[in-house]
């Protein structure tokens, strides 16, 4: 597991730590302790995901479009 607080991750990052922690927990070849730890590191990651998929989307959603679809700049969103 990485020392990074996961509320610092970037979603790649997250992303791809969950896969590690998914692999572990998959393969059972850890202690039930750990494996604990795994799943609460793993949620954690998966919350942090979804959080910055919905940023994302949201930033998505506020660009603006001209007569023709084409984007032409954003509005500001509430809250980023």
């Amino acid at each position: 597991m990485s020392d990074t607080p996961v509320a610092e991750m970037s979603f790649e990052d997250a992303m791809a730590e969950l896969e590690k922690v998914l692999g572990q927990l998959e393969r059972g070849d850890v202690a039930l302790d750990e494996s604990i730890a795994l799943y609460e590191r793993g949620a954690a990651l998966k919350a942090r995901c979804e959080t910055k998929l919905k940023e994302a989307e949201e930033k998505v959603a506020a660009i603006t479009l001209d007569g023709d679809g084409q984007a032409t700049g954003t509005k500001p969103v509430e809250g980023l």
